[in-house]
């Protein structure tokens, strides 16, 4: 598949930079929809995704050029000696984990100037993150990056030769590999759904952080299982550097939940609560003095 998608004149547009900016406006657009549904100004996700767009990118750049991974592909040996390669993000090379952890800090650098709460607005912009890393993966198929071991399962990919790892090059041409990028695109879309359903179903039990603390779960875990097929893996010990990380983030993930919920759930947290059940309380109040008009009424 060629990687360039047209020119505008002298200038290539690559597949990959389309892929990558139509997954970060889909994941806007779901992060507007859920600050619009919380009662939050969605303007203010478009204002936000600038920040956080940038600073993803950055981190998730820099996860991939300090990574040392295996089967010829390119990494921290290749950059040191090639610097301006670096700044060639069109040719792939993004590290999930990077783009996490600089997304974040954009998230909290723009709650930090506008005194926004951080954790409410991340819980915000998490369903589409989860969402933008399920059509961000489709970058890597148009590069011919991010697969497996060989497979016979009919839906196995071809790989040229040319983007193939070194210990694949000797294969027949018509060998099929694990579309690796696929099952972590829907192990996202699942991890959307997910996200979307819990937070709609226990908002009542939600504290502000949950959502996105249960996608440090959700997406760490996937990817532990996923890394046991990357040739590629940047190895730490006898265990991938994404699983390493992964383990790390699932632990987290887990002692920040423990800690939100070790405390009631506050008053204004409750408020959606209070209002929902207003009538209620005003049906009820109304019963109660009809029937003690009608106790006043009635003969003995």
């Amino acid at each position: 598949m060629n990687p360039i998608a047209f020119k505008i004149g002298p200038i290539p547009v690559y597949w990959y930079g389309i892929t990558i900016v139509s997954a970060a406006i889909a994941g806007a657009w779901v992060a507007a929809t859920e600050a619009k549904r919380r009662g939050l100004d969605p303007e203010e996700v478009w204002n936000g995704l600038i920040v956080a767009l940038i600073m993803g990118i950055i981190g998730a750049r820099l996860y991939h050029v300090f990574s040392s991974p295996m089967g010829g592909s390119v990494g921290w040996s290749y950059y040191r000696q090639n610097p301006l390669a670096i700044l060639k993000i069109w040719e792939g090379g993004l590290g999930v984990y990077g783009a996490i952890v600089g997304g974040m800090i954009g998230v909290l650098l723009y709650c930090w100037v506008r005194k926004f709460k951080p954790l409410e607005w991340l819980d915000v912009g998490t369903p589409g993150l989860a969402l933008a890393q399920v059509i961000g993966r489709w970058g890597n198929f148009v590069n011919q990056e991010l697969y497996g071991p060989p497979t016979d399962l009919p839906w196995g990919i071809r790989i040229p030769m040319a983007n193939r790892y070194l210990e694949h090059r000797e294969l027949p041409p018509e060998t099929r590999f694990h579309p690796v990028f696929l099952y972590e695109s829907l192990w996202s879309l699942i991890g959307f759904a997910l996200l979307m359903w819990i937070g709609r179903r226990f908002e009542d039990r939600l504290r502000k952080g949950d959502i996105f603390l249960l996608y440090l779960i959700w997406y760490p875990l996937g990817r532990f299982l996923i890394e046991f097929l990357r040739p590629d893996a940047w190895m730490l010990g006898s265990l991938a550097a994404a699983q390493v990380f992964a383990l790390i983030a699932i632990a987290l993930a887990i002692l920040g939940i423990i800690y939100l919920h070790r405390r009631p759930l506050p008053a204004a947290e409750m408020g959606t609560l209070e209002e929902a059940t207003e009538p209620d309380r005003i049906s009820l109040s109304a019963d109660s003095e009809d029937q003690e008009r009608e106790n006043e009424t009635t003969p003995e």
